[in-house]
């Protein structure tokens, strides 16, 4: 390989930003969050008013400008927060309410090796 097909993407040490400072799995979160709230929100809405296609369009407005205001807004709230932090802190707390099982250790206290006795050493004639 040549020295100027080493500058490969598979190399960077964090996912890049692809849109307002957020990157392709945030941006992802966020559209989805977005349409929960707003595709039931609209759809109730334009019903009520007779129209329930009209809902979809409602939605996709919603969700476009959720995304703006938010990816606009969370950039500020990871500045100096390392890289993933958010992703963690979201884990932890689904693994507080029950919702989720957490991947990370936080028992604290003692931790003991399991053994009752001492193990003995094997001897070795040297």
């Amino acid at each position: 390989m040549s020295d100027r097909d080493d500058i490969l993407a598979d190399r960077l040490n964090v996912e890049p930003t692809i849109f307002k400072g957020c990157s392709s799995s945030e941006l992802g979160i966020i559209v989805g969050v977005a349409a929960l709230v707003w595709l039931p929100v609209s759809l109730l809405l334009a019903g009520l008013m007779g129209a329930v296609t009209m809902g979809f369009g409602l939605a996709g407005v919603g969700v476009g400008a959720t995304e703006l205001v938010t990816a606009g807004r969370f950039p500020r709230l990871k500045r100096g927060r390392p890289d993933g932090y958010y992703q963690q802190r979201i884990a932890i707390w689904l693994s507080e309410h029950g919702l989720r099982h957490s991947p990370f250790i936080r028992r604290s206290g003692s931790w003991d090796i399991g053994r009752t006795e001492y193990a003995t050493l094997p001897y070795r004639d040297r």
